[in-house]
């Protein structure tokens, strides 16, 4: 039995491709798998070739599904176009997006302003872009899915994660707009907010895993596309619910809809602005 005989209305809905960017290990490569298992095709997308080849390897062989890789930095502002031509003749109805590491050792003035750039480039241009691309034939088909895979250091700014913090809010905001202006259209937008995940990057920095603590990325992988139709944001695991309570004491859908509803007001009553025509470069001063 196929993925998608098993799961037909996650098929029906988020298929026949989706592009997980960031798919090289943990999380990513978990909801790959997942994506995979529910018999939709995939665009992998990373910078580590070997890491994403061997993924795209795993994943072919145990889902028999196709899959495609797109080696590309994401902090390059070409990337988006890069995977837009990779992926131009594919039906993409689910674009996920995971990438987004950070160095948490150094303070904002410690660190590089290229540094904190690659930060704004990899968690705020690179999924502006990618939404530009691939939500408007989502929105013309009635059906899709946009997830974008944030961090619980939204919550608030702190030290260390300053501008980290930073760009995760963008997510937040980001998706929740995009959800108000694109839910009645059938297309689901989610920012899916994690707390800490015991991953290699996470080994790397140097961070013991702890049971008590961290979540595995096959079970927040299996979280996240549960929960992809309850954005505008969901909180992944229920510890983190409760420490996001302590600080979002307003559901988010509703305070959504509610700002959502001032925004629309406030623009039908706006007229555009007028400017007037500007001075040809053969007409003289006055």
């Amino acid at each position: 039995m196929s993925g998608s005989d098993r799961f037909p209305e996650f098929a029906e809905r988020y298929g026949p491709w989706a592009i997980v960017v960031g798919a090289s290990e943990g999380i990513g490569a978990s909801l790959a798998d997942r994506v995979a298992e529910a018999g939709i095709n995939l665009v992998l997308v990373a910078r580590h070739e070997a890491r994403l080849d061997e993924v795209a390897t795993s994943v072919r062989g145990v889902r028999g599904v196709e899959v495609r890789t797109v080696v590309c930095d994401l902090t390059d502002p070409l990337a988006g176009s890069v995977i837009s031509a990779a992926t131009n003749a594919l039906e993409v109805g689910l674009l996920v997006y995971v990438a987004g590491a950070a160095n948490r050792s150094t303070t904002f003035l410690e660190d590089s302003l290229e540094e904190s750039l690659d930060l704004v480039r990899l968690n705020c241009i690179g999924p502006l872009a990618l939404a530009r691309e691939f939500a408007p034939p989502m929105r013309e088909r009635g059906r899709g899915g946009i997830v974008l895979v944030g961090s619980m250091a939204c919550l608030a700014g702190a030290a260390h994660v300053a501008v980290y913090s930073a760009v995760k809010m963008f997510g937040v905001n980001f998706a929740e707009g995009l959800w108000a202006e694109l839910h009645s259209d059938g297309v689901d937008v989610c920012n899916a907010v994690l707390g800490s995940v015991n991953t290699p990057a996470a080994a790397r920095q140097g961070v013991a895993s702890d049971p008590a603590r961290d979540m595995e990325p096959a079970e927040v992988a299996k979280e996240i596309l549960e929960n992809i139709g309850n954005g505008p944001t969901y909180v992944v695991g229920a510890a983190n619910r409760a420490m996001a309570s302590l600080f979002w004491t307003v559901d988010r859908r509703a305070a959504v809809e509610l700002m959502s509803a001032a925004t629309r007001e406030y623009a039908a009553r706006t007229a555009p602005p007028t400017y007037p025509p500007q001075l040809r470069s053969d007409q003289p001063a006055r």
